[in-house]
Formats: structure tokens, sequence, C-alpha cells
């Protein structure tokens, strides 16, 4: 039996590998794959298809939406293409891959037809697919089974679970905010999934979206009509400084000053490269960072300040 060569095509799945002890075993990652330390160093197998040209959000958007309305439309592959010639130099036995979002990683399709063409190879394909935190359990429970280390993967599982568990908890007495979480501010998205089911656990009440349903676009008349008590802004794959200039976008228009959460103080920026969006062992710290914005009087894990800043500009 051939040693373990991992080939991580998503930022989670590096991190749920590296949990469960098999740094050691990770042969390459994708190129957003930046935690923990050290990984950075690894070669990386994947790159977008497209230019974000002037970087802004709305200019990220478009380009993201049409070149996957284009692969859709020509029945072609999605947004990310895997660098095959290094795939097959790497020669690994698994690879790990997502379903969840066809604008976050590379596409299954891709993965499968990469490795159809890795002939004489005996690669694994494990695809994650994580849309509520009892998906993310069961991701992580999956990989581990598949890499051999099931029982790691379970305690893995128990000790974040209790973790979020222990916050649910003492958030369960205090009043419930109303909370918008802000995925990305042009157009405007709201979070979905997991992260609206965090901020019912954290002791919030989510509004523009359900907990456990998908992402939605929506207008600056539905955020002005739910009127948040809070206000979350975590651009998708934004860290810290890059989400704060989108919170300074929504800050310019002048609605935004007629919001209660504004006038209240209550908007933070999030660090939503490394939090958040992440379906992976940092949703502990997730849930910690979305408790201590809603409640900084009941909770602080040191994150305020380095993983989220209140807005107040």
């Amino acid at each position: 039996m051939r040693d373990l060569r991992i080939v991580s095509l998503l930022p989670s799945a590096t991190e749920i590998v590296c949990a469960l002890g098999l740094r050691d075993a990770l042969a390459a990652r994708s190129h957003e794959c930046d935690f923990p330390a050290g990984v950075a160093d690894l070669p990386f197998c994947t790159r977008p298809r497209f230019a974000i040209g002037d970087g802004s959000s709305r200019g990220i958007d478009a380009a993201v939406r049409a070149l996957a309305a284009e692969a859709r439309a020509a029945d072609a592959l999605g947004v990310y293409e895997i660098d095959l010639d290094q795939l097959r130099d790497l020669e690994p036995t698994h690879i790990i891959t997502q379903t969840q979002c066809e604008v976050c990683a590379v596409s299954l399709r891709e993965v499968e037809a990469a490795v159809a063409a890795l002939v004489n190879f005996d690669t694994r394909i494990v695809s994650l697919a994580p849309n509520t935190l009892a998906d993310i359990w069961d991701d992580i429970r999956r990989t581990g089974a598949a890499l051999g280390v099931a029982g790691a993967a379970a305690d893995l599982v128990a000790s974040l679970r209790s973790r979020i568990a222990a916050i649910a908890e003492r958030a369960a007495d205090l009043p419930a905010p109303s909370v918008a979480v802000i995925e990305w501010a042009d157009p405007f998205m709201t979070a979905g999934h997991w992260t609206m089911e965090q901020v019912v656990l954290a002791g919030g009440r989510p509004v523009i979206g359900e907990p456990e349903g998908p992402s939605l676009r929506f207008e600056w008349d539905d955020l002005i009509a739910a009127d948040p008590d809070a206000i979350i802004v975590s651009p998708c794959g934004f860290a810290l400084e890059r989400a704060w200039q989108d919170a300074e976008l929504l800050a310019a228009d002048p609605r935004w000053a007629s919001l209660c959460a504004v006038q209240s103080g209550r908007v933070a920026v999030i660090d939503g490269n490394q939090f958040i969006n992440r379906p992976g062992p940092r949703v502990a710290e997730s849930q910690e960072i979305i408790a201590e914005i809603l409640h900084p009087d009941a909770f602080d894990f040191g994150h305020r300040g380095r993983d989220w800043r209140p807005f107040d500009a």
C-alpha cells in the first residue's frame, strides 16, 4: 500500500487534514490554501480562469458569474482549473474537493476529469458538501475514514461540537438581537448555510436569510425593511483590511446612516477569508467571533481587534 499523498483543493479541506494530524501527508494544495502556518510552502495545483480586473467587489462578482454561466452553457469546466502536469508528478493517493459552491473552488467534474487522465494511478476522490454544521461534522468524519484516521476525526468533531455547544448554552439566556450578515457588498448577498446556524447559536436572530438556507441576493430596500440590531460584514474570501473597504463602500451610501445597527454602533467587520466562510475546524473560532460581536459583555475569546473589528468609520 502506498504512503498517503494528499492533494487538497480547498482551504477548509487543508485545515481538516492538518487538524487530523496528517500535515506531513499533504503533497499539494489549492492556490488559496494558507492555513495552518507552513502549508503555503507546498506546491499548488489550481488557479483561477478569470482576471479580477480592478478588484472591485462588483467587478469580481461579474467576472466570476460570467465565466460560470459560460461554462454551464457550453457544458464546460468551471471557474478554476487544475494543473494536470503538477498533479501527475505528485502521484496523489487522495484528492479532496467539494460540491458546495461552483465559485469557491475547483468543481467535482474538473477533479474527476483530472483523475481520469492520471493513467496507472489509484487516486481516490473525497468530495465534501458542507451546507450545514451537521454536514461539516460529516465531512470531517468522512475525510478521516478515507484517510485511515476515523478515530481522530471522531475526537475532532466531538471537541468542536463541545466548544460550540458551550457558547450556545451561555447565549441562550441573553437578549437575542436581530442580525444581518453581509457576505458580499456589491451586489448585496447575505450569508447562509452554517453561518446563519451559528448566528442562532450565538444568541442572534438572522434576518434576510434562514438557518441552513442558501446565501441570497438582496437589495437596500430589504436591508432597510429588516433594520437589524446588528450587522456583520464578512465578504467571502476577503481578509480584514479588504473587508473593511467594503464596509466603507456601504457607509458611503446615505441610506446606511438610517439603520439601527449603525446608529447604535453595532456593526462589525470580520476576516471572512480566515473565518465564517471556511467550513472546517475553525468554525469553532467563527462561533467565538460571532458571540463576541453579538454579546461583548458576555464573551471575550481574544478575537476582537485581530480577527474582527467594530466598524467605526
